[in-house]
């Protein structure tokens, strides 16, 4: 299925929860308000048209000049049936959720696709995105006991944690400590 298509039947159940789309870039996606997501995400898994009975991954991005982050959620559906190869994508598409960076709040939708338990609590991790309802959400890369968002771009590296110094890498030129 066209990611037009996909566009248009959730423009025609969502309306105005649909912010945006981008059809004409690399990776096609819908935008679509952060409140109105989990009835989203359980159409597109639950509509028989789309079916996305798959979570690929959750990209989170730190749009710094904007003053927002955003969760691009990259979904597909995969064929079960027969001896159809799990690899064959029956279709794909993203859905980007973008939230202010000061509050960062997007409902969870480990409850809808249980991969997305692991993946948002990365992206809580790196980036500080709180997944509002998920069902465990604490760091997973980091210690517990870590401050701070590693992957935001205004992020300050820690001189040293608990005794071990911290590095930089080589040759850059303005490291934040």
């Amino acid at each position: 299925m066209a990611p037009e298509e996909i566009c248009g039947i959730l423009k025609s159940e969502f309306g105005e929860a649909v912010e945006d789309a981008c059809l004409d870039c690399g990776r096609p996606y819908a935008l679509v308000s952060a409140d109105s997501w989990p009835k989203i995400a359980r159409f597109l898994r639950d509509d028989a048209r789309l079916g996305f009975n798959l979570l690929c991954c959750i990209t989170s991005l730190d749009m710094l000049a904007e003053n927002k982050l955003a969760a691009i959620y990259d979904v597909c559906r995969i064929p079960f049936e027969g001896k159809a190869d799990l690899l064959e994508f029956v279709h794909e598409f993203a859905v980007r959720i973008e939230v202010d960076r000061d509050s960062p709040s997007i409902p969870s939708v480990a409850e809808i696709w249980p991969a997305a338990d692991w993946h948002e609590r990365e992206a809580f991790d790196m980036m500080g995105i709180v997944f509002d309802g998920h069902p465990d959400l604490r760091r997973i890369l980091c210690p517990d006991d870590w401050v701070g968002y590693p992957l935001l771009k205004d992020y300050e590296f820690p001189v040293e944690y608990q005794g071990i110094p911290g590095t930089t890498e080589h040759e850059l030129l303005s490291p934040r400590h």
